[in-house]
């Protein structure tokens, strides 16, 4: 949570690095970011002084302010004010329109935690969590994997982020002995969860939501509230389910995994089921060790191969995709975004289109995950039409 005190990859699919115009305040811009979720990742109170990496983002705020003759932040509280309170569009910084993202808060105003949109401009990267601390924990565990020529290990590892963010002391414990992933990645899985902070408790106890099982933050209020985009859009499915923790404590992913491997993964879960119970349609998921995150097998002998992002800004997103392995081999390749994104920002698709490199404008479709479903629909609609024209024709000739 970030302090009010007086101031004193996928996840190992890497993005290209972020080119920001002549005279942009991009890079500043991500400073800020890292300097918030710097903070938010404190567990006490800064003192004597802030890290250097905080109060250099606020000193070169302050200098920029200063150049344009804005009044400035008057400590390293009011800059955290700024981004409770002053949307991304209200700072006085260069950018570029549509790379300011939608109009919310870098933090929440309630929970003092930085909003997805402050991790995506943290590091301006197609996986968010592939190139913070967690990139370590990834590659390794794609290593590992791949030494052991095992790669259900790590399809169930990746299941195990997106289902599990929260496990008790003992339940992390016995993964140790796990067959699907715990037996070779349990070093990996204990690195990925930390110790719950007191920042969750209310009334010695914890609440997690009832549709991701992350952990809720509670409210000054009263109430809790997911931190997860997908799950504050829909409150009604985000209702609050009690858990406590055992002797041995309560674990959860670090942020920045349950941010941008939990959330995402879950819509790729959602996907792989609607496609099974519509269509009866295995969708392989992060086939060949993670090389795109759904392999869709469609009549024909055709594959369809998806990459699943819940991305805020889609200009950040465009800037750094790269294309997708071709191991292992595709006739198509889509990227599918959550539909709520699109509702929030009805240009969304229009803004990635324009900021996506020449390169890949003819090899990737972006859409959003109803639309996609629906285009799978009508394949299989043609593939059979036209199985079944020629019959119908010679029965109707007899």
């Amino acid at each position: 949570m970030i302090t009010q005190t007086p101031p004193n990859s996928g996840a190992a699919r890497s993005g290209l690095v972020s080119r920001p115009s002549a005279g942009s305040d991009e890079p500043l811009l991500r400073e800020i970011a890292s300097a918030l979720v710097r903070l938010s990742r404190q567990r006490g109170v800064p003192h004597p002084i802030y890290p250097a990496q905080v109060q250099n983002a606020y000193n070169r705020l302050v200098l920029h302010c200063l150049r344009h003759g804005v009044e400035p932040p008057g400590s390293i509280p009011e800059m955290v004010r700024w981004a409770c309170e002053r949307p991304l569009t209200g700072w006085p910084l260069d950018l570029p329109p549509e790379a300011r993202g939608a109009a919310g808060t870098l933090v929440d105003p309630q929970t003092r935690l930085p909003h997805q949109l402050c991790l995506e401009w943290e590091v301006d990267a197609a996986d968010p969590a592939a190139e913070i601390f967690e990139n370590q924990r990834m590659l390794e565990a794609l290593t590992v994997c791949r030494a052991a020529g095992d790669p259900a290990a790590y399809t169930a590892f990746r299941s195990l982020l997106t289902t599990r963010p929260v496990l008790t002391g003992a339940e992390l414990a016995l993964l140790g002995g796990d067959p699907e992933c715990g037996l070779l990645l349990h070093h990996v899985i204990r690195q990925c969860y930390e110790p719950v902070s007191a920042t969750y408790r209310r009334d010695g106890g914890y609440q997690q939501c009832g549709r991701c099982r992350c952990l809720m933050v509670p409210l000054p209020g009263g109430g809790h509230r997911c931190e997860l985009d997908r799950c504050r859009r829909d409150a009604t499915a985000a209702v609050p389910v009690p858990v406590r923790p055992d002797r041995s404590g309560l674990h959860q992913l670090s942020r920045p995994l349950r941010m941008f491997v939990t959330s995402p993964g879950l819509a790729e879960n959602d996907i792989g089921s609607t496609l099974k119970r519509r269509f009866g349609i295995d969708a392989e998921m992060w086939p060949q060790f993670d090389a795109y995150d759904l392999r869709v097998p469609l009549p024909g002998g055709r594959y369809w191969a998806v990459d699943v992002k819940d991305r805020v800004n889609p200009v950040l997103l465009a800037r750094t995709l790269t294309r997708f392995r071709a191991d292992p081999p595709f006739d198509r390749a889509f990227l599918v975004v959550p539909r709520y994104r699109f509702r929030e920002n009805e240009a969304y698709g229009r803004q990635f289109r324009r900021n996506l490199p020449e390169d890949l404008a003819g090899n990737i479709t972006l859409l959003d995950d109803r639309t996609f479903l629906r285009l799978v629909a009508e394949q299989i609609a043609d593939r059979t039409e036209a199985a079944g024209s020629p019959r119908r024709q010679g029965e109707h000739h007899a």
